[in-house]
C-alpha cells in the first residue's frame, strides 16, 4: 500500500482569498511549494490535494474554472520539477450535508481507494481545523498550519516521523 500526504488547497498550496479564488487569474500560488511536494514525493509519499471547493454551489465560479486552477497549479508545479498526484474538491455548502465536504472523511477516503493508500500511515496538512477533523475521521494523521508553524516546519515533522519508523524497522 502506498502512504500519502494530502494537502488543503488554499492556504497551503496558494494564497486565500476571503472571496474565494475562482478563476486562474485569481490564482496566487505560495512561495516554495514545489520544493515542499519534491520534499515529500522523494520521501516516498504520494500527493494529493483534498479541498472544499463551495465557491461552485454558491453560483461563484464553475467545475470547468476549479480544473483549471488545478491544471495551472499542476503546470507550476511541472515547470519546477514536481507535480501533484491527484486533485480531490467538494462543490457543496456545507447545508447540504454531503460525505465528502471536510471535516467529512469522503475525500480521503476515496483517494485511498483509487490510490490504494493506507490512511494509518499517511498525513493532512491544512489551515483549518476541519481538515484536521477530517483527517482524524478518515484515520490518518493531522498538522495544522498557521503563521507559527509552516509548512516547511510541517513537512520536515513528516519527513522525521517517516525517518524513524525507517529506522526502527
Amino acid at each position: 500500500m502506498n502512504k500519502a500526504v494530502f494537502l488543503d488547497r488554499d492556504g497551503v498550496i496558494n494564497k486565500e482569498r476571503s472571496d474565494y479564488v475562482k478563476t486562474v487569474s485569481e490564482l496566487e500560488i505560495l512561495s516554495n511549494i514545489s520544493r515542499s511536494i519534491k520534499l515529500l514525493k522523494d520521501a516516498g509519499f504520494l500527493v494529493i490535494v483534498i479541498t472544499n471547493q463551495s465557491a461552485i454551489n454558491r453560483g461563484l465560479t464553475t467545475h470547468e474554472n476549479v480544473k483549471n486552477i488545478h491544471n495551472a497549479i499542476q503546470e507550476f508545479l511541472k515547470k519546477n520539477g514536481t507535480a501533484v498526484d491527484g486533485f480531490y474538491y467538494c462543490p457543496h455548502i456545507s447545508e447540504e450535508n454531503c460525505f465528502c465536504r471536510k471535516p467529512k472523511p469522503g475525500l480521503l477516503q476515496k483517494a485511498a481507494q483509487e490510490f490504494d493508500i493506507e490512511l494509518k500511515s499517511s498525513w493532512m496538512i491544512g489551515n483549518n481545523d476541519s481538515d484536521v477533523e477530517s483527517a482524524i475521521n478518515a484515520g490518518c494523521k493531522a498538522i495544522k498550519i498557521n503563521t507559527t508553524k509552516t509548512l516547511k516546519n510541517a513537512i520536515f515533522e513528516i519527513l522525521a516521523a517517516n525517518s524513524e519508523k525507517i529506522l526502527k524497522n
